[in-house]
C-alpha cells in the first residue's frame, strides 16, 4: 500500500502550521513555496476552510499585509485580536512593520 499523497489544501495547511508565533506570511508566499506561484487565491480558499483543522490561519495575510481573510473568523475582530495577542501590531486591518514580522517559507524552511 502506497502512502497517501497530500492534496494542495493539505500541503497549504502543513506550511501554515510552521509559521512561527508572532510572525505572518502571505497567500502568495505559501503558493510559491509549494511550486504553484500563481495559486495565491487557492491558498486563500484553503485558509477559508481551515477552521477545524488546527491551522493558524490568522497568520496568513495578503501580500501587502492586509487582513483580507478576517471575515472568515468568528467575531468582527478575531483575526486582529489573535495577531495582537502574539505581539503583531495591526492598525486599520494593516499589519505594521510587515517586513519585520514577515516569514518567508522559501527562505526559512
Amino acid at each position: 500500500m502506497q502512502p497517501k499523497t497530500l492534496n494542495f489544501f493539505d500541503k497549504v495547511y502543513e506550511v501554515a502550521k510552521l509559521i512561527p508565533y508572532g510572525r505572518v506570511t502571505s497567500y502568495g508566499a505559501i503558493a510559491t513555496y509549494l511550486g504553484a506561484a500563481r495559486s495565491a487565491r487557492m491558498v486563500g480558499y484553503a485558509m477559508n476552510g481551515s477552521v477545524s483543522k488546527d491551522v493558524p490561519a490568522h497568520r496568513v495575510v495578503n501580500r501587502k499585509g492586509l487582513l483580507t481573510g478576517k471575515q472568515h473568523f468568528e467575531g468582527t475582530n478575531l483575526m486582529q485580536q489573535l495577531l495582537e495577542s502574539e505581539g503583531v501590531t495591526v492598525i486599520d486591518n494593516q499589519i505594521q512593520d510587515f517586513k519585520k514580522v514577515f516569514w518567508n517559507p522559501l527562505k526559512e524552511l
